[in-house]
């Protein structure tokens, strides 16, 4: 009996210990989703100027000369690079199968070269029987993505274009989880070649004030400097929006933990009671049987 209440102090005094460091990766998740959320919206105006500028150079090009090196209508023969976003750390539930998943179902038919961004989507894909070319470690704040967008576009090595009126040489694609009310869902963003749809919508919208800029020389390399600051927007935020549903995932994992953990502590904390409660009984019926035993020789003395 004492060994067993023994041993329930330290159950209970563990999964105690264990609620609060539940409760504080509970709060640094919860304020994680709120700083790489706000970096993507800090991010959006950015990225409209870019998307102005881009709309600016493909009205100002030769359509001939400016479409051939982006469009997608050599999409099918040309090689694919692919870049997964996961996590580097555990706890996320199955925030890292989703998102491969998802991925090798869309691959399935294209050969392909992958780039994993965290260590365990890297063992996910491995699992999934796809060698990755590379690993990247997964930034562990805003001011770190910068550099993992410089390390992934070093690496990959897709050019923007190739001559003018030339063709692209790769797709790019860019796999991750994104953000979707509490939650998040595994989503693809193409990269390289640029979607013409896409192009001739940000050429066809009126410009939003009256003075309409101009591009004054070198419209192809000013193109292409658009398309790098493009690359660089997309990838900043698949990583941002990644991290916010990492953290998500991961608020939904503690949560779950911080529920079980407190049943857990209701039935030890019952159990422990209930030993101690009879632990009681049973000293008190030690002493009520040793009173019983003891009356008759007390009443027999003279």
């Amino acid at each position: 009996m004492a060994a067993s209440i023994t041993a329930l102090r330290r159950q209970i005094s563990s999964a105690g210990d264990l609620k609060s460091v539940v409760r504080v990766m509970k709060a640094s998740a919860a304020s994680a989703i709120g700083q790489y959320e706000r970096s993507v919206a800090a991010l959006a105006d950015y990225a409209h100027t870019v998307e102005l500028g881009l709309g600016v150079c493909l009205r100002s090009v030769d359509p001939t000369a400016a479409y051939a090196p982006f469009s997608s209508s050599h999409a099918d023969d040309i090689e694919v690079h692919a870049v997964v976003f996961g996590s580097d750390q555990g706890l996320v539930g199955r925030f890292n199968e989703e998102v491969v998943d998802y991925a090798m179902a869309q691959l399935a038919s294209s050969p392909v070269k992958v780039w994993a961004v965290g260590e365990r989507v890297h063992e996910r894909l491995l699992d999934a029987g796809m060698t990755p070319e590379g690993l990247f470690a997964v930034p562990g704040s805003v001011e770190q993505i910068t550099q993992l967008v410089g390390q992934i576009l070093q690496t990959v090595q897709i050019p923007e274009s190739g001559a003018v009126g030339g063709r692209q040489s790769a797709t790019l694609i860019l796999f991750y989880n994104r953000p979707a009310g509490s939650g998040y869902h595994p989503v693809s963003q193409r990269l390289l070649p640029l979607d013409e749809h896409w192009q001739l919508g940000l050429a066809q919208p009126p410009w939003p004030t009256v003075q309409r800029p101009e591009v004054l020389s070198a419209n192809a390399q000013t193109l292409r400097a658009f398309i790098r600051e493009h690359l660089f927007v997309s990838l900043f935020r698949a990583s941002a929006e990644s991290l916010a549903s990492e953290n998500a995932s991961r608020l939904a994992a503690m949560q779950r933990a911080d529920r079980n953990i407190g049943e857990l502590l209701l039935d030890l904390n019952a159990t422990y009671h209930r030993l101690r409660q009879a632990g009681i009984d049973e000293e008190l019926f030690d002493v009520i049987s040793g009173f019983d035993a003891l009356s008759p020789n007390a009443d027999a003395t003279p």
